[in-house]
C-alpha cells in the first residue's frame, strides 16, 4: 500500500458520504451521527484538546475519526470517536495509523483515552493498539497517557 496521510481536519470532507454509505451498509451509523452533529453544531471536535483526523491515500478519504472531552468522565480524559476505515483499507495499517496519531494528539492535554465499541473486530483492533478493556459502563476500552 502506498503512504497514507492522516491530516487533522476542520471541515468534513465531501467524500465523507461515500464512508457514511460503505459504514452504513455494514451496519455502522455513527457516521451518519458524525455528519449530523457536524452540521448541527453539536459536536465539531474543537473543544480545547478536541480533534477530527481524516486519512487519505492518493488524496481519497478512506479514514477518519475524532477525539472528544469524555463526557461521561472526570477532567483529563478524552474520548476516541467515529474512527472509520474503509473496508478497502482495512489489514493495511490505515487503522492503527489513524489512531496512533489521535493518541498522540491527545496525549498533548489528556492522561488517560477511552472508548466503546460493540464488535468483536473493533475490540481486537484496540487492543492491538494499545488499549486494555474497561468495565466502565460508559467505556469498553481505556488507555493510560
Amino acid at each position: 500500500m502506498k503512504y497514507v496521510e492522516i491530516q487533522q481536519i476542520a471541515h468534513l470532507p465531501p467524500q465523507i458520504l461515500t464512508l457514511e454509505k460503505e459504514a452504513i451498509g455494514e451496519g455502522f451509523r455513527f457516521l451518519t451521527r458524525l455528519i449530523a452533529e457536524w452540521h448541527s453544531r453539536a459536536n465539531r471536535f474543537d473543544a480545547p484538546g478536541e480533534c477530527l483526523m481524516a486519512a487519505y491515500l492518493n488524496q481519497q478519504l478512506i479514514g477518519i475519526g475524532g477525539l472528544s472531552v469524555d463526557p461521561y468522565a472526570e477532567n483529563n480524559t478524552a474520548r476516541l470517536r467515529r474512527v472509520y476505515v474503509a473496508a478497502s483499507s482495512r489489514g493495511k495499517h490505515v487503522g492503527q495509523t489513524l489512531v496512533k496519531a489521535l493518541v498522540e494528539h491527545a496525549a498533548l492535554r489528556f492522561e488517560i483515552l477511552r472508548l466503546s465499541t460493540d464488535t468483536s473486530e473493533g475490540n481486537a483492533f484496540y487492543l492491538h493498539c494499545g488499549f486494555r478493556r474497561s468495565d466502565d459502563v460508559h467505556a469498553t476500552h481505556v488507555m493510560l497517557l
